[in-house]
């Protein structure tokens, strides 16, 4: 009967153990896609400031061009 209780025991640690083990894999899981989200959100805010200098400089020559155009005609 003690055989019985000590084996479950010995089984029940091993399971607390695999699933504690499991536990830490998902958060490392978890923290790496964090921060393949933040490195993501990061590029994209770059590159929305990349675009908005590119539509400024775009429409400051439009403008330039007009004013030359103006002075031509």
């Amino acid at each position: 009967m003690k055989a019985d209780y000590k084996e479950l025991i010995q089984e029940y640690k091993e399971t607390v153990r695999i699933l504690k083990d499991e536990v830490a894999e998902l958060q490392d899981a978890g923290k790496s896609k964090d921060s393949a989200f933040k490195r993501t959100t990061q590029k994209l805010e770059n590159a929305l400031n990349d675009l908005d200098k590119s539509n400024e400089e775009i429409e400051k020559l439009k403008n330039d061009l007009k004013a030359k155009q103006t002075i031509i005609t």
